[in-house]
């Protein structure tokens, strides 16, 4: 464990850098402190996470999530968009951007492959949100989706809150609430890396994800609908296991992947919070702990990233050098009336609560 009473001295992003208008919206950067080892910087367009400063085991800090150094690279650089934001109205992939809801049909944009992915053309990874909130340890985000955006029904009212605690968690909470029935799923879509970015391979990394099944996919990643065993397979990260170990055999489903990006179906033991995943970096010594009251996560190992952009530091996303852990219901739920719903109703209200708890050993 870890500890640091004071905002260590490290080389963070410069404010003037995300001070900008998009949409006549202002946009701005804003550092947060747990007071206890992790300091986190963040901007309201997308809610992004555009650093996550943790010690090692020795006290030496880096920067385990990739991102940008201004703004502007966000902007130019969105054929790789989803670095670090929130992602809605719907996290994940609907098959052929079409779902219904009490017999009417809905046509989204498509986005990737003939389906729609994290939201379509402009998702919330897209907006700029306005800032209810922000102290020290904490920011409150909120976004007013209106009717139809990106073909969803309904005007969406958003809230996404970032804590740091004392406990070296970085706490996400996400609200939600329709004036006419529409279908929600939000995600985080950090892409870590806990030697730091652009530090190397994540496939030393120790995987846990306590999961017997996973939701196998067809070649552009959308379900079956049915659910496979991880028994005997390279799905199988019941206990810790380094990701490279198998990621590599003959597999259909991991060719179908071209690696793991895949939902698995979370072993639930109650409805509330609970540590259903982890990764570990052993050099490093860097614990990533997830708790979640989410059904199910995705997670994708950087697969398609190719070299050609450069991150904070100057070092490029190269393939296999990140990773994304994103707690949410299923993909493509909507089409499947055995998977979890997404439908939200006017009068609900949509919560979801992840953690990402950090250590070092």
């Amino acid at each position: 464990m870890y500890a640091c009473n004071k905002q260590p001295d490290l080389p963070l992003l410069k404010v003037e850098d995300f001070t900008d208008t998009i949409d006549s919206k202002a946009v701005s950067l804003y550092t947060l402190n747990s007071g206890q080892g992790i300091v986190m910087q963040v901007t309201n367009f997308g809610c992004r996470v555009l650093s996550l400063w943790t010690p090692d085991k020795n006290g030496k800090y880096e920067d385990i999530v990739l991102g940008h150094k201004t703004l502007q690279e966000y902007i130019d650089h969105q054929g790789e968009r989803f670095i670090g934001p929130v992602v809605g109205r719907y996290a994940n992939r609907i098959a052929g951007g079409k779902f219904s809801i009490d017999s009417l049909t809905y046509t989204l944009p498509l986005n990737d492959n003939g389906q729609s992915l994290h939201g379509g053309l402009k998702g919330f990874d897209m907006a700029v949100w306005d800032v209810d909130s922000v102290s020290d340890n904490q920011i409150r985000f909120s976004y007013i989706s209106p009717d139809g955006e990106e073909g969803y029904p309904g005007n969406l009212t958003t809230t996404v809150t970032y804590t740091l605690t004392p406990a070296n968690e970085f706490k996400v909470e996400y609200t939600a609430k329709t004036d006419a029935t529409t279908i929600v799923n939000l995600s985080f879509h950090g892409l870590f890396n806990l030697k730091g970015e652009g530090n190397g391979t994540i496939l030393d990394h120790l995987l846990f994800i306590d999961a017997d099944s996973i939701t196998p996919i067809d070649s552009v990643l959308i379900p079956s609908g049915e659910l496979d065993s991880v028994e005997n397979t390279p799905f199988d990260f019941r206990k810790p296991t380094a990701i490279g170990d198998r990621i590599n055999n003959e597999n259909n489903q991991l060719r179908n992947g071209k690696g793991y990006d895949h939902n698995w179906v979370f072993n639930r033991k109650t409805d509330g919070v609970e540590l259903l995943a982890s990764l570990y970096e052993p050099v490093s010594g860097r614990l990533m702990e997830i708790l979640t009251d989410q059904p199910g996560m995705q997670f994708y190992s950087g697969n398609f990233f190719t070299g050609k952009i450069a991150g904070k530091y100057g070092k490029t996303f190269n393939y296999r050098e990140s990773l994304a852990l994103e707690t949410q219901k299923f993909p493509d739920s909507p089409n499947h009336v055995n998977f979890p719903s997404t439908r939200l109703n006017p009068g609900e209200i949509y919560t979801q609560t992840c953690i990402y708890k950090f250590s070092a050993k």
